[in-house]
C-alpha cells in the first residue's frame, strides 16, 4: 500500500505541472500523529507525519460557497501506523495572516482490525473518511506562507454506529506559491 502513497504524489506533481498558473501552491508539512482531542479516541498510534500536498486555484465557478480551492495532499506515518491521501475544497479567509478551512475525503492504510487493551476496538471503521482541516497561516514573503494545521479523519459514525475513534494531526506546514 506505500507505493500508493507514492504513486499519488507523482499524481500531484504532474497535477500541479499542468495547470494554467493563478494562485497555486505546493506545501510540505510534518505534524505529530494522533494528537489527543475532544474529537478522537486513543488509536495507539506512534510516529510523525510527512506532509506534501498540492492546492490550485480558486474555482470561480462556486462563487456561490466562496470560491474554494481544490487541494490533495499525503501524509505518511513515520512508524509504519496510518498515512492517508485527502482531497477537497478549501476557503482562504484573509491575506497576511488567514484561517484555512477545509473539507475533503481521505482513504487511509490503517489496520482494518484492531483491539485496545481493553478489548474496545480502535481501527478508524472504513477505508474511507471525512477529512475536514483548519489551517491558521501568516504570509511570510510574496511567495511563502507558514501554516499551523489541524487535520482531523472520520467516518462521523456513518459507518459504524458503536465505533468511531477518529485521527488528529496537528503540524506546521511551509506553503510555496508557485509562479
Amino acid at each position: 500500500m506505500k507505493s500508493y502513497y507514492i504513486l499519488v504524489l507523482a499524481a500531484v506533481a504532474w497535477f500541479a505541472a499542468e495547470q494554467p498558473v493563478a494562485a497555486q501552491e505546493i506545501f510540505v508539512g510534518v505534524a505529530a500523529h494522533e494528537v489527543d482531542t475532544p474529537l478522537s479516541f486513543k488509536t495507539d498510534e506512534e510516529g510523525v507525519d510527512f506532509q506534501a500536498g498540492y492546492r490550485g486555484k480558486r474555482i470561480e465557478a462556486l462563487s456561490a460557497i466562496g470560491a474554494p480551492s481544490p487541494y490533495i495532499f499525503a501524509s505518511i506515518n513515520s512508524a509504519g501506523d496510518t498515512s492517508l491521501v485527502a482531497a477537497g475544497l478549501s476557503w482562504k479567509i484573509g491575506s497576511k495572516f488567514y484561517l484555512r478551512p477545509g473539507i475533503g475525503l481521505a482513504i487511509h492504510d490503517g489496520p482494518s482490525q484492531r483491539f485496545a487493551r481493553d478489548g474496545t476496538q480502535t481501527q478508524l471503521g472504513s477505508r474511507v473518511l471525512f477529512e475536514p482541516e483548519l489551517a491558521i497561516g501568516v504570509q511570510l514573503s510574496e511567495r511563502i506562507d507558514l501554516e499551523a494545521s489541524w487535520v482531523h479523519v472520520s467516518h462521523a459514525q456513518i459507518f459504524n454506529g458503536n465505533q468511531n475513534p477518529g485521527l488528529d494531526i496537528i503540524g506546521a506546514r511551509l506553503v510555496i506559491k508557485l509562479p
